[in-house]
């Protein structure tokens, strides 16, 4: 049976030797135009020099129309090559991932880290050795945008998350063409840049261009003078007054609103490049037959009055700006003059506006949800064992069998979890480094991958649909004079404040209260522990505090489990096994006395 590792391999394979063949294309067609110009030239002279002026004209004729076409040729072949590389690099990457070297890739979405989302940096969404880094591939500004949306926000209907589900499951099946989806995106000048400004452009429209007594004017007039100036060059009827005095009003027109129009052109060359991209990747979604209702859905109402498809609506604009860039012609002075280019072009563009500007903002999203939806059929394709979480509204839960991290790859220790019926606490207990705070990573990090609609890192995996808190990683807010004790208390009675209004909460707490002193941590953290028994929500804590267990049987909803180690060769070891009951190692002397603290009384 093929794996990933074979598929991306032999693509890998397969472009990196049709660039080969590319670059000895580039360098015939490269040379052929030298020769070309070399020969016709060489001819040319010789001819001249025997006078034979009629062949002289042909080979020039010849020549020119040849050079032109091996110059069109060498133009397409490079822009083949650049897609081939593109494609390369695609599955040198996802060779990478496959191996876990995907901590090399540039790309951490680290501007979207917030210490003040309930979960973010506690459990590496974003940064270096982040879930993004592993597996985003959004090239755009928006393709990252619904990324990092999809990974912060829980869908608040199961249907929201099946059907992303199924859109991800179909697009995993579909290697070929999302790689070439995403080469098509990869030519985007800078993902980071809101293209904020080209929207706006695109919604600011001066009407005064479409009326209809100018369209027709500026386009009878041009051809009015150019009669005018053919009358006065071959008869003698007409005087070249009359056709310098029309050239003259022309240019005078082309006068009024100058400043403007220029200011139009600049922004729509400006972006030329993006509308280019946003046409290939439309073309290629929009000509491609999907079955999944999320992915309908995001086509759907992607045609103009018209009827005329999005990425036809972006070729119309898109040769619309080939027309603006003739301005930077040596004779475009003379052309603007004659045809009043500027006043055909900005008509050409308000009609554009008109019919299509304001669809643009839905195009350039639909294409970002496009990639948001591949870099997670990525996680199926390339872990064709993970299943598609079950997904429940119901009281918080979760239940988990063979439960690993999915960003530890085979280095991950799996686990079983259940939190389901009389249960709504675990209790994690263990000594240092045993394991408790990778678990609540563990459990949070498939809990956003469920919610995302994508495949989890475990043999079995059912959850109902909570709003993920976590309390870990909070340190001091020097900025707002706040301790990192105090940062801690706002971060849960965040918690309690949400589950006391009837939201429901899946809470991981790592350590609660370790700012403060033995006693009152072990006072609050039963407080804590009851009072979140007693309201809509479910989680982990993890904590050093054994006597927190005597809540097991007490007859409060809560179930003891514990990480242990052991010694071998005079070495620690751990296992990393998640246990039932209370933790009875203790290893914090043996770890001092291992990083060289002299411990002796």
């Amino acid at each position: 049976m093929k794996t990933p590792y074979d598929s991306y391999t032999r693509r890998k394979n397969k472009y990196d030797m049709l660039i080969q063949s590319l670059t000895k294309a580039i360098n015939m067609v490269s040379n052929l135009r030298l020769a070309v110009f070399l020969v016709g030239l060489a001819a040319g002279v010789v001819l001249y020099l025997v006078k034979y002026y009629i062949l002289l004209s042909a080979v020039i004729f010849v020549s020119i129309i040849v050079f032109i076409y091996l110059v069109i040729r060498h133009e397409k072949l490079i822009d083949i090559k650049k897609f081939h590389t593109f494609l390369l690099e695609i599955n040198q990457n996802s060779i990478k991932r496959l191996e876990g070297k995907w901590h090399e890739f540039t790309d951490t979405g680290d501007e979207y880290n917030n210490s003040e989302h309930r979960y973010f940096e506690d459990l590496d969404i974003f940064g270096k050795g982040s879930l993004f880094q592993w597996i985003n591939t959004s090239k755009t500004y928006y393709g990252r945008s619904f990324f990092k949306d999809i990974l912060g926000n829980t869908p608040k209907c199961i249907e929201d998350i099946t059907e992303r589900q199924q859109a991800v499951l179909e697009l995993s099946r579909k290697l070929g063409w999302r790689q070439r989806f995403q080469a098509e995106t990869m030519s985007v000048p800078d993902k980071t840049i809101d293209p904020d400004e080209l929207i706006k452009w695109a919604l600011d429209t001066e009407t005064f261009y479409i009326k209809k007594w100018f369209t027709i004017f500026v386009k009878a007039l041009p051809v009015f003078t150019g009669i005018v100036i053919l009358l006065a060059m071959n008869t003698q009827f007409i005087t070249f007054h009359i056709p310098v005095l029309l050239l003259l009003i022309q240019a005078i027109l082309l006068r009024i609103k100058r400043k403007k129009r220029s200011e139009v052109f600049d922004l729509a060359e400006k972006y030329s490049n993006d509308i280019k991209v946003y046409y290939n990747a439309l073309k290629h979604f929009e000509k491609h037959n999907f079955k999944s209702t999320h992915i309908k859905d995001i086509r759907a109402g992607m045609v103009n009055n018209e009827g005329l498809k999005a990425y036809k609506q972006l070729d119309r604009l898109s040769k619309i700006i080939d027309n603006i860039s003739a301005r930077h012609s040596a004779f475009f002075e003379l052309l603007n003059i004659l045809t009043l280019w500027d006043f055909q072009c900005m008509t050409a563009i308000e009609k554009w506006k008109q019919s299509s500007g304001k669809f643009l903002l839905s195009w350039i999203k639909a294409i970002g949800k496009v990639e948001a939806l591949c870099g997670l059929a990525i996680i199926s394709f390339d872990n064709p064992k993970w299943p598609m979480p079950d997904i429940w509204d119901s009281k918080p839960f979760i239940e988990a069998k063979g439960l690993g991290h999915p960003l530890l790859g085979q280095n991950g220790v799996s686990n079983d979890l259940k939190i389901k019926n009389q249960v709504k606490v675990l209790l994690i207990t263990g000594s240092n480094m045993s394991g408790k705070s990778t678990l609540l990573r563990t459990v949070g990090i498939n809990l956003v991958l469920a919610y995302a609609g994508a495949p989890v890192c475990a043999q079995s995996f059912s959850a109902s649909i909570a709003d993920i808190h976590t309390c870990m990683r909070v340190s001091d807010d020097l900025g707002k004079s706040i301790s990192s004790f105090y940062a801690e208390l706002l971060r849960i009675k965040e918690i309690v404040n949400r589950a006391e209004s009837g939201e429901k909460v899946f809470f991981l707490l790592d350590e609660i209260f370790k700012g403060t002193n033995s006693r009152d941590r072990h006072m609050g953290a039963r407080v804590l522990i009851k009072r979140l028994c007693q309201l809509n929500c479910s989680g982990l804590v993890s904590t050093h505090d054994l006597e927190l267990s005597d809540l097991e049987n007490e007859g409060f909803e809560v179930k003891n489990y514990h990480f242990e180690e052991y010694y071998k060769d005079n070495k620690i070891n751990f296992d990393y096994k998640l246990r039932e009951g209370v933790s009875t190692t203790r290893n914090a002397v043996y770890l001092m006395r291992l990083a060289g603290i002299d411990i002796s009384e």
